[in-house]
């Protein structure tokens, strides 16, 4: 079992809530936005000393190492190892982020996965597999030349989740 797999074991698992609340899905990666909408949504919706309404699943994906490399060509067999580690760094780096928000936040009725895959595809497999009623997710306002070339995980999970979804922008900042 691999590390991804075992963050999936130890999470929320199963494929309904064993609380029988509703279940809430937060997608995130290692980025400013995401944590923006992980801080908003346990803010708004997971009030300390208010029962909680929610079963929490923060989620992340691990993208497979061999589609980082992409196409590098010869010689990207060894870089595997090195890349793999890498991306099991920041998986952890995720987690603990999240785990550390919802510690002070002192919400007690969630779990974390950590799924390899596209996010895409992680994201809506997990709010089937939950049954989730909501899932949350994070936006990075790209331009439509980035959306077009690098694709809108907010935007496909809108689309192809079968819950309600909540786009978190976070705010533009006048300097």
């Amino acid at each position: 079992m691999d590390m991804a797999e075992e963050e999936a074991a130890a999470g929320a698992g199963g494929s309904s809530s064993s609380s029988g609340k509703p279940v809430m899905v937060v997608g995130i990666d290692d980025s400013d936005h995401s944590y923006y909408a992980l801080n908003w949504t346990l803010q708004h919706f997971f009030v300390a000393g208010q029962p909680q309404q929610y079963q929490l699943v923060v989620l992340t994906a691990k993208p497979p190492a061999s589609s980082v490399i992409g196409i590098a060509g010869v010689g990207s067999a060894e870089l595997l190892p090195k890349v793999e580690t890498d991306l099991k760094r920041s998986v952890a780096r995720v987690m603990d982020k999240a785990k550390k928000l919802c510690t002070e936040t002192e919400v007690t009725d969630v779990g974390y996965e950590a799924i390899e895959g596209d996010a895409r595809s992680v994201i809506c497999d997990a709010v089937e597999r939950h049954h989730a009623e909501i899932l949350v997710v994070g936006c990075h306002a790209y331009s439509k030349w980035k959306r077009a070339v690098l694709g809108s995980v907010s935007d496909y999970c809108a689309h192809h989740a079968h819950c309600t979804v909540m786009i978190v922008k976070r705010p533009k900042h006048k300097h």
